[in-house]
Protein backbone atom coordinates (compact mmCIF):
# COMPACT_ATOMS: atom_id res chain seq x y z
CA UNK A 1 0.00 0.00 0.00
CA UNK A 2 1.30 3.81 -1.30
CA UNK A 3 0.79 6.03 1.93
CA UNK A 4 -0.14 9.13 0.24
CA UNK A 5 -0.61 11.45 2.87
CA UNK A 6 -0.20 11.38 7.20
CA UNK A 7 -1.75 13.38 9.36
CA UNK A 8 -0.79 14.21 13.61
CA UNK A 9 -3.16 15.28 16.17
CA UNK A 10 -1.65 15.95 19.34
CA UNK A 11 -4.63 15.96 21.77
CA UNK A 12 -5.06 16.67 25.12
CA UNK A 13 -8.35 14.62 26.43
CA UNK A 14 -9.49 15.43 30.24
CA UNK A 15 -10.17 12.77 32.44
CA UNK A 16 -13.03 12.18 34.88
CA UNK A 17 -10.88 12.19 37.76
CA UNK A 18 -7.00 12.60 37.57
CA UNK A 19 -5.38 9.41 37.30
CA UNK A 20 -1.96 8.73 39.69
CA UNK A 21 0.56 6.71 39.99
CA UNK A 22 4.00 6.67 41.05
CA UNK A 23 5.00 8.36 38.60
CA UNK A 24 2.97 11.43 39.03
CA UNK A 25 -0.81 12.42 38.15
CA UNK A 26 -2.51 13.03 35.32
CA UNK A 27 -5.67 15.33 34.75
CA UNK A 28 -5.66 14.81 31.18
CA UNK A 29 -4.54 12.05 28.71
CA UNK A 30 -1.87 13.55 26.34
CA UNK A 31 -1.85 11.60 23.15
CA UNK A 32 -1.18 11.42 19.07
CA UNK A 33 -3.53 10.60 16.78
CA UNK A 34 -1.98 9.30 13.72
CA UNK A 35 -4.04 9.54 10.14
CA UNK A 36 -2.84 7.78 7.23
CA UNK A 37 -4.78 8.22 3.53
CA UNK A 38 -3.33 5.39 0.60
CA UNK A 39 -5.74 6.18 -1.84
CA UNK A 40 -9.47 5.57 -1.34
CA UNK A 41 -8.57 3.74 2.37
CA UNK A 42 -7.85 5.79 5.60
CA UNK A 43 -6.19 4.26 9.02
CA UNK A 44 -6.22 5.40 12.27
CA UNK A 45 -3.71 4.83 14.75
CA UNK A 46 -3.19 6.47 18.52
CA UNK A 47 0.13 6.14 20.38
CA UNK A 48 -0.25 7.43 24.15
CA UNK A 49 3.09 8.71 26.03
CA UNK A 50 1.14 11.36 28.30
CA UNK A 51 1.95 14.83 28.63
CA UNK A 52 5.65 14.54 30.37
CA UNK A 53 8.38 12.15 30.11
CA UNK A 54 7.57 10.20 33.49
CA UNK A 55 6.17 7.13 32.35
CA UNK A 56 8.64 6.58 29.37
CA UNK A 57 11.63 8.74 28.03
CA UNK A 58 9.16 9.85 25.06
CA UNK A 59 6.18 13.02 25.69
CA UNK A 60 3.01 13.76 23.35
CA UNK A 61 4.77 17.31 22.83
CA UNK A 62 8.19 15.29 21.75
CA UNK A 63 5.92 12.23 19.92
CA UNK A 64 4.53 14.88 17.80
CA UNK A 65 7.58 16.65 16.80
CA UNK A 66 9.29 13.41 15.62
CA UNK A 67 6.74 12.38 14.06
CA UNK A 68 6.11 15.48 12.02
CA UNK A 69 9.66 16.19 11.20
CA UNK A 70 11.49 12.78 10.81
CA UNK A 71 9.17 9.73 10.69
CA UNK A 72 6.21 10.43 8.86
CA UNK A 73 8.12 12.42 6.06
CA UNK A 74 10.13 9.29 5.95
CA UNK A 75 7.01 7.36 4.96
CA UNK A 76 5.25 9.39 2.89
CA UNK A 77 5.36 8.12 -1.11
CA UNK A 78 6.52 4.79 0.33
CA UNK A 79 4.88 1.48 -1.28
CA UNK A 80 5.08 -0.07 2.16
CA UNK A 81 3.92 -4.16 1.50
CA UNK A 82 4.09 -5.38 5.00
CA UNK A 83 3.92 -4.18 9.11
CA UNK A 84 7.82 -5.45 9.24
CA UNK A 85 8.71 -3.69 6.20
CA UNK A 86 7.10 -0.49 7.75
CA UNK A 87 9.35 -1.54 10.73
CA UNK A 88 12.77 -1.64 8.79
CA UNK A 89 12.11 1.41 7.05
CA UNK A 90 11.40 3.44 10.57
CA UNK A 91 14.69 1.55 11.89
CA UNK A 92 16.82 4.37 11.21
CA UNK A 93 15.78 6.00 13.66
CA UNK A 94 16.71 5.62 16.90
CA UNK A 95 14.72 4.47 19.66
CA UNK A 96 11.23 6.64 19.99
CA UNK A 97 9.18 3.07 20.25
CA UNK A 98 5.51 5.64 21.23
CA UNK A 99 6.25 7.66 17.77
CA UNK A 100 6.81 4.51 15.84
CA UNK A 101 4.12 3.08 17.36
CA UNK A 102 1.26 5.91 15.92
CA UNK A 103 2.53 5.05 12.10
CA UNK A 104 2.61 0.97 12.86
CA UNK A 105 -1.19 1.05 14.14
CA UNK A 106 -2.37 3.68 11.51
CA UNK A 107 -0.92 1.29 8.84
CA UNK A 108 -2.61 -2.06 10.84
CA UNK A 109 -5.90 -0.16 10.33
CA UNK A 110 -5.33 0.37 6.84
CA UNK A 111 -4.37 -3.08 5.88
CA UNK A 112 -7.37 -4.72 7.59
CA UNK A 113 -9.33 -3.02 5.55
CA UNK A 114 -7.01 -3.73 2.77
CA UNK A 115 -7.36 -7.35 3.20
CA UNK A 116 -11.16 -7.04 4.17
CA UNK A 117 -11.04 -8.62 7.44
CA UNK A 118 -11.18 -7.21 11.02
CA UNK A 119 -7.88 -6.31 12.45
CA UNK A 120 -7.73 -9.10 15.23
CA UNK A 121 -8.20 -11.59 12.21
CA UNK A 122 -5.16 -9.88 10.74
CA UNK A 123 -3.14 -10.27 13.38
CA UNK A 124 -4.05 -13.93 13.52
CA UNK A 125 -6.31 -13.97 16.25
CA UNK A 126 -8.57 -16.85 16.80
CA UNK A 127 -10.92 -16.13 19.66
CA UNK A 128 -13.29 -12.74 19.61
CA UNK A 129 -13.64 -12.50 23.55
CA UNK A 130 -11.59 -11.71 26.37
CA UNK A 131 -11.94 -11.62 29.72
CA UNK A 132 -10.68 -7.86 31.41
CA UNK A 133 -9.64 -6.97 34.96
CA UNK A 134 -11.10 -3.58 36.88
CA UNK A 135 -7.73 -1.24 37.89
CA UNK A 136 -7.61 1.38 40.71
CA UNK A 137 -5.12 3.98 40.91
CA UNK A 138 -3.99 6.20 44.36
CA UNK A 139 -7.12 7.49 45.88
CA UNK A 140 -7.63 9.51 49.09
CA UNK A 141 -8.35 7.45 51.63
CA UNK A 142 -7.87 3.64 51.73
CA UNK A 143 -11.83 3.33 52.50
CA UNK A 144 -12.41 5.04 49.06
CA UNK A 145 -10.29 2.41 47.97
CA UNK A 146 -12.29 -0.76 49.54
CA UNK A 147 -15.39 0.40 48.13
CA UNK A 148 -14.04 0.75 44.45
CA UNK A 149 -12.77 -3.03 45.30
CA UNK A 150 -16.03 -4.00 46.52
CA UNK A 151 -17.57 -2.49 43.29
CA UNK A 152 -15.18 -4.94 41.56
CA UNK A 153 -15.68 -7.99 42.94
CA UNK A 154 -19.38 -7.47 43.06
CA UNK A 155 -19.59 -6.87 39.27
CA UNK A 156 -17.49 -9.67 38.79
CA UNK A 157 -14.51 -8.73 37.04
CA UNK A 158 -11.81 -10.97 36.88
CA UNK A 159 -8.97 -9.84 38.92
CA UNK A 160 -8.29 -6.20 40.38
CA UNK A 161 -4.46 -3.96 39.76
CA UNK A 162 -4.00 -1.67 42.42
CA UNK A 163 -0.81 1.36 41.70
CA UNK A 164 1.55 0.93 44.34
CA UNK A 165 3.63 3.99 45.73
CA UNK A 166 5.35 5.01 48.66
CA UNK A 167 2.82 6.19 51.15
CA UNK A 168 0.13 4.14 49.32
CA UNK A 169 1.90 0.64 49.81
CA UNK A 170 1.96 -2.16 52.16
CA UNK A 171 -1.31 -1.08 54.58
CA UNK A 172 -3.00 -0.43 51.53
CA UNK A 173 -2.73 -3.54 50.19
CA UNK A 174 -3.17 -5.73 53.45
CA UNK A 175 -6.60 -3.60 53.79
CA UNK A 176 -7.54 -5.20 50.24
CA UNK A 177 -5.94 -8.32 50.75
CA UNK A 178 -7.82 -8.61 54.25
CA UNK A 179 -11.09 -7.73 53.05
CA UNK A 180 -11.01 -9.89 50.03
CA UNK A 181 -8.87 -12.78 50.77
CA UNK A 182 -9.43 -14.84 47.25
CA UNK A 183 -9.31 -12.04 45.22
CA UNK A 184 -6.86 -12.61 42.49
CA UNK A 185 -4.83 -9.66 42.82
CA UNK A 186 -1.62 -7.52 41.81
CA UNK A 187 0.38 -4.41 42.25
CA UNK A 188 1.61 -1.81 40.03
CA UNK A 189 4.74 -0.43 41.26
CA UNK A 190 5.38 1.86 38.33
CA UNK A 191 9.16 1.53 38.72
CA UNK A 192 9.20 3.13 42.03
CA UNK A 193 11.25 1.23 44.36
CA UNK A 194 14.70 0.00 44.79
CA UNK A 195 16.90 -3.70 45.11
CA UNK A 196 16.99 -2.49 48.58
CA UNK A 197 13.11 -2.34 49.17
CA UNK A 198 13.72 -6.08 49.43
CA UNK A 199 12.38 -6.84 52.90
CA UNK A 200 9.18 -5.00 52.10
CA UNK A 201 8.97 -7.24 48.91
CA UNK A 202 9.32 -10.43 51.24
CA UNK A 203 5.86 -8.99 52.96
CA UNK A 204 4.25 -8.67 50.08
CA UNK A 205 5.51 -11.98 49.14
CA UNK A 206 3.17 -13.64 51.51
CA UNK A 207 -0.50 -12.14 50.48
CA UNK A 208 -0.51 -14.51 47.54
CA UNK A 209 -0.69 -11.82 44.66
CA UNK A 210 -0.68 -12.59 41.25
CA UNK A 211 2.27 -10.71 40.15
CA UNK A 212 4.45 -7.63 41.32
CA UNK A 213 4.57 -5.29 38.04
CA UNK A 214 7.77 -2.83 37.33
CA UNK A 215 9.10 -2.87 40.86
CA UNK A 216 12.30 -1.59 40.17
CA UNK A 217 13.61 1.01 37.61
CA UNK A 218 12.21 1.35 34.30
CA UNK A 219 15.16 0.69 32.50
CA UNK A 220 16.67 -2.54 34.34
CA UNK A 221 17.04 -6.21 33.88
CA UNK A 222 19.63 -7.11 36.45
CA UNK A 223 18.18 -6.26 39.70
CA UNK A 224 15.05 -7.88 38.36
CA UNK A 225 16.44 -10.94 38.25
CA UNK A 226 18.01 -10.64 41.48
CA UNK A 227 14.66 -9.66 43.23
CA UNK A 228 12.87 -12.31 41.14
CA UNK A 229 15.28 -14.75 42.95
CA UNK A 230 14.19 -13.89 46.15
CA UNK A 231 10.68 -14.08 45.83
CA UNK A 232 7.76 -16.75 44.74
CA UNK A 233 5.73 -14.00 43.24
CA UNK A 234 6.53 -13.44 39.57
CA UNK A 235 7.72 -9.87 38.82
CA UNK A 236 5.73 -9.00 35.76
CA UNK A 237 7.86 -6.53 33.61
CA UNK A 238 6.47 -3.26 31.83
CA UNK A 239 8.19 -0.16 31.23
CA UNK A 240 11.53 -1.89 30.86
CA UNK A 241 10.18 -4.15 27.76
CA UNK A 242 10.38 -1.20 25.09
CA UNK A 243 11.24 -3.62 22.31
CA UNK A 244 11.27 -7.74 20.99
CA UNK A 245 15.24 -6.66 21.98
CA UNK A 246 14.56 -6.12 25.84
CA UNK A 247 12.05 -9.17 25.74
CA UNK A 248 14.35 -11.41 24.78
CA UNK A 249 16.87 -9.97 27.67
CA UNK A 250 14.85 -10.05 30.26
CA UNK A 251 13.48 -13.70 29.46
CA UNK A 252 17.28 -14.82 28.85
CA UNK A 253 18.59 -13.04 32.47
CA UNK A 254 15.45 -14.58 34.08
CA UNK A 255 14.40 -10.76 34.78
CA UNK A 256 10.73 -12.13 35.10
CA UNK A 257 7.84 -14.28 35.16
CA UNK A 258 5.25 -12.29 32.84
CA UNK A 259 5.60 -9.54 30.71
CA UNK A 260 2.91 -7.10 30.45
CA UNK A 261 2.82 -5.59 25.86
CA UNK A 262 1.52 -2.27 25.75
CA UNK A 263 1.75 -1.45 21.96
CA UNK A 264 3.00 2.32 22.42
CA UNK A 265 5.49 1.28 24.05
CA UNK A 266 6.97 -1.16 22.28
CA UNK A 267 6.69 0.38 18.66
CA UNK A 268 3.14 -1.22 17.97
CA UNK A 269 1.20 -3.50 17.03
CA UNK A 270 3.76 -5.44 15.15
CA UNK A 271 6.58 -5.59 17.63
CA UNK A 272 3.93 -6.50 20.11
CA UNK A 273 2.87 -9.60 18.42
CA UNK A 274 6.38 -10.45 18.12
CA UNK A 275 6.77 -9.89 21.81
CA UNK A 276 4.24 -12.50 22.16
CA UNK A 277 5.57 -14.63 19.88
CA UNK A 278 8.46 -14.74 21.42
CA UNK A 279 7.08 -14.89 24.91
CA UNK A 280 4.48 -17.67 23.87
CA UNK A 281 7.46 -20.29 22.97
CA UNK A 282 9.30 -19.17 26.30
CA UNK A 283 6.51 -20.37 28.23
CA UNK A 284 5.75 -17.09 29.65
CA UNK A 285 2.10 -15.71 30.29
CA UNK A 286 1.76 -12.36 28.51
CA UNK A 287 -1.15 -9.92 29.04
CA UNK A 288 -2.31 -6.73 27.34
CA UNK A 289 -2.03 -2.98 28.77
CA UNK A 290 -2.84 0.16 28.16
CA UNK A 291 -2.21 3.99 28.22
CA UNK A 292 -5.21 5.30 28.69
CA UNK A 293 -6.16 5.84 24.91
CA UNK A 294 -8.92 6.88 23.36
CA UNK A 295 -11.56 4.36 21.82
CA UNK A 296 -8.66 4.29 18.62
CA UNK A 297 -6.22 3.09 20.49
CA UNK A 298 -8.07 0.92 22.85
CA UNK A 299 -9.33 -0.81 19.87
CA UNK A 300 -6.28 -1.92 18.75
CA UNK A 301 -5.74 -3.08 22.09
CA UNK A 302 -8.58 -5.12 22.37
CA UNK A 303 -7.62 -6.79 18.44
CA UNK A 304 -3.99 -7.90 19.94
CA UNK A 305 -5.17 -9.04 22.90
CA UNK A 306 -7.19 -11.69 21.17
CA UNK A 307 -3.66 -13.34 20.66
CA UNK A 308 -3.89 -16.72 22.35
CA UNK A 309 -0.64 -16.07 24.92
CA UNK A 310 -2.51 -13.15 26.53
CA UNK A 311 -4.37 -15.20 28.95
CA UNK A 312 -4.25 -13.05 31.91
CA UNK A 313 -7.20 -10.07 31.74
CA UNK A 314 -6.52 -6.94 30.10
CA UNK A 315 -5.86 -3.49 30.89
CA UNK A 316 -8.61 -2.33 28.60
CA UNK A 317 -11.48 -0.40 29.84
CA UNK A 318 -14.52 0.78 28.76
CA UNK A 319 -14.65 4.39 27.61
CA UNK A 320 -16.79 6.23 30.10
CA UNK A 321 -14.36 4.37 32.90
CA UNK A 322 -12.44 7.80 32.31
CA UNK A 323 -14.10 9.88 29.85
CA UNK A 324 -17.02 11.56 30.24
CA UNK A 325 -17.26 11.10 26.21
CA UNK A 326 -14.79 9.58 24.29
CA UNK A 327 -12.65 11.11 21.62
CA UNK A 328 -13.81 8.20 19.00
CA UNK A 329 -16.72 6.64 17.94
CA UNK A 330 -18.01 3.74 18.75
CA UNK A 331 -16.83 3.79 22.49
CA UNK A 332 -15.62 0.99 23.87
CA UNK A 333 -18.30 -1.11 26.32
CA UNK A 334 -17.62 -4.45 27.85
CA UNK A 335 -20.02 -7.41 27.50
CA UNK A 336 -20.43 -10.17 30.12
CA UNK A 337 -21.42 -13.33 28.62
CA UNK A 338 -23.46 -15.61 29.99
CA UNK A 339 -22.32 -16.88 33.34
CA UNK A 340 -19.19 -15.26 32.22
CA UNK A 341 -16.73 -11.77 33.64
CA UNK A 342 -16.64 -8.74 32.19
CA UNK A 343 -15.03 -8.97 28.72
CA UNK A 344 -14.31 -7.14 25.75
CA UNK A 345 -15.88 -8.25 22.58
CA UNK A 346 -13.37 -8.73 19.05
CA UNK A 347 -14.53 -5.20 16.72
CA UNK A 348 -15.65 -5.63 13.35
CA UNK A 349 -15.32 -2.01 12.54
CA UNK A 350 -12.73 0.24 13.97
CA UNK A 351 -13.68 3.19 15.98
CA UNK A 352 -12.36 6.87 14.47
CA UNK A 353 -12.10 10.48 15.71
CA UNK A 354 -15.32 12.29 16.24
CA UNK A 355 -13.95 15.50 13.93
CA UNK A 356 -15.66 18.34 16.22
CA UNK A 357 -14.13 16.54 19.43
CA UNK A 358 -10.94 16.12 17.81
CA UNK A 359 -10.88 20.11 16.57
CA UNK A 360 -11.51 20.61 20.15
CA UNK A 361 -8.93 18.43 21.71
CA UNK A 362 -5.99 18.97 19.20
CA UNK A 363 -3.22 21.04 21.13
CA UNK A 364 -1.27 21.02 17.33
CA UNK A 365 -1.79 19.94 14.16
CA UNK A 366 0.01 18.84 11.05
CA UNK A 367 -0.21 17.17 7.22
CA UNK A 368 2.64 15.71 5.73
CA UNK A 369 2.84 16.74 2.54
Amino acid sequence: MKIDRIELHHVAMPLIAPWRTAYGEDAEVHSILCRIESGSLTGWGESSPLAAPCYSGEWAGGVFAVLRDWLAPHLVGQDIADAHQLQQRLAIFKGNPFAKAALDAAWWSLYSQHAGVPLHTALGAQRDLVPVGADFGVMDSVEELLAHVDAAVEQGFARVKLKFRPGWDLPMLRAVRERHPDLTLHIDCNAGYRLSDLPMFREIDELGLAMIEQPLAHDDFLEHAELQSHLRTPICLDETIAGLRQAEQAIALKSCRMINIKPGRVGGLTVAADIHHLCRASSIPCWVGGMLESAVGASHCIALAMLDNFTYPADIFPSNRFYAQDLADPPIELVIPPGGVPSVQALERLPSPIPELLERQSVQHAGIP
